[in-house]
């Protein structure tokens, strides 16, 4: 199997390191990612101009690609021809904080998975919750060497050849895999506090930076926030289509009069 890792916070991020190095269990590893950080991108697709991707290293030594666009310009280059070898699975993260409900909107994490599902390869979005209040370096190694175990699970079951599988997952920081379980979860609510700073530059301009505390979320029974809450790795099936049912049922009768 060949797999292809990205992310969203950098080709030198220790989560994608961590990642790269669990995956390489499972099979041949490319590894394509931004050369900075693109956090709370959402889905890019970059047609204005040139993207440029140039040789690297990770920190353990092995060759790796770095590009100028985003997460999923990364995704579409690598599928479209930039690594020669067709790619099976495309994995992105660790991401080091959740990525839960409507974060998937926002999430280059999540979004690099979706641009391999476009593109016809599964996609799994690798996402850790690490404290806040956490001292020293987070321990990627643990989830990473677990998300592998699920990656391989979730590659090998059953699916329908017409449309390839998005895989959220989340987990939660347990660097002795101490974990509840795993359970499958549809997104949750995901409750957001922002708070909008506006400053002026020293021309007297006004400048705006988007802040906050940290989002939280409801602890439903089966969402993907109740999963992470109580010790459980959660694991969201994803689509493409967006289309609302409820709104074409509810939609009103229309006309051009």
């Amino acid at each position: 199997m060949h797999i292809l890792v990205t992310n969203d916070d950098g080709v030198q991020a220790p989560g994608l390191l961590a990642l790269a190095q669990a995956m390489r269990k499972l099979g041949r590893v490319s590894v394509l990612a931004p050369d900075k950080n693109w956090s709370a991108c959402g889905h890019v697709k970059t047609m204005s101009r040139p993207l440029r991707v140039n040789e690297t290293r990770l920190a353990d030594g092995s060759p790796a690609l770095a590009c100028d666009g985003a997460p999923s310009d990364c995704v579409a280059l690598a599928l479209m021809g930039v690594i020669e070898e067709p790619v099976d699975l495309v994995v992105s993260g660790i991401n080091p904080n959740a990525n839960l409900g409507l974060d998937v909107t926002y999430s280059g994490t999540v979004t690099a998975a979706m641009e391999a599902s476009i593109n016809g390869v599964m996609g799994i979005a690798v996402s850790l919750e690490i404290p806040a209040d956490l001292h020293g370096a987070p321990d990627f190694m643990t989830a990473a060497t677990t998300a592998a175990g699920l990656a391989r699970q979730l590659y090998a079951a059953p699916r329908n050849a017409a449309r390839q599988p998005i895989w959220n997952m989340n987990l939660p920081y347990r660097p002795n895999g101490d974990y509840a379980g795993v359970q499958i979860t549809r997104q949750g609510v995901r409750i957001y506090q922002d708070a909008l700073d506006k400053r002026l530059d020293p021309r007297g301009h006004p400048y705006y930076w988007i802040g906050g505390d940290h989002p939280t979320g409801r602890d439903d029974e089966g969402t993907d926030f109740g999963a992470l809450v109580h010790g459980f790795i959660s694991l969201t099936p994803l689509r493409m289509d967006m289309t609302d049912p409820d709104g074409i049922e509810e939609a009103p009768e229309l006309s051009l009069n």
